[in-house]
């Protein structure tokens, strides 16, 4: 796969490029026509979520320093956010599950027959609540995978040259020999 040609910015940051002026402006122009100009918003719902909330925050300040707080990605990040908030839930509630067995097998007040049918359900619930945070989790990487292919995709599509002006005479003098 070819590497994503360089952003402006950093190829300004470099100090040192082979690139016209007329190449930069031409960068800059399609840099600037894949952002909508609005800033990301947070969602009622994710502000409404302590754990989210704060992942918004965490996110939306990193997409800042980098220039991509664009409302184009505001449906997925707000998903995201609370994809990491109902992880931390369901992460909360197997360590409640996992104290709960652990509590049970040291309990001697059971009969050993129902202590090891309490035991099997626990494990059971334990075991699904396990699938639910790995099929969340599943969810989290693909959405930060398609964030970075979006970025790297919306540097690729910039053009790495400015296209040559035709010249009618010449190309029919061209096309006469």
């Amino acid at each position: 796969m070819a590497r994503p040609s360089k952003s402006v910015a950093v190829i300004e940051d470099e100090k040192k490029s082979h690139r016209t002026k007329a190449e930069k402006d031409a960068r800059k122009a399609a840099e600037q026509g894949l952002t909508s100009g609005v800033k990301l918003a947070e969602q009622p719902k994710v502000r409404a979520d302590k754990t989210a909330h704060a992942e918004f925050k965490r996110v939306n300040k990193l997409l800042q320093k980098v220039g991509k707080n664009d409302a184009l990605y505001e449906g997925i990040i707000n998903r995201y956010c609370l994809l990491k908030a109902e992880c931390a839930d369901f992460e909360a509630k197997r360590q409640l599950f996992g104290e709960n067995l652990d509590r049970l097998i040291e309990d001697d007040r059971l009969e050993a027959g129902e202590k090891y049918r309490l035991e099997a359900q626990m494990q059971a619930s334990i075991i699904a609540v396990d699938k639910q945070i790995q099929s969340k989790r599943k969810m989290m990487l693909d959405i930060e995978k398609e964030c970075a292919m979006t970025v790297a995709s919306a540097l690729r599509s910039i053009p790495k040259k400015v296209e040559a002006e035709r010249n009618p005479l010449l190309e029919a003098l061209m096309d006469d020999a």
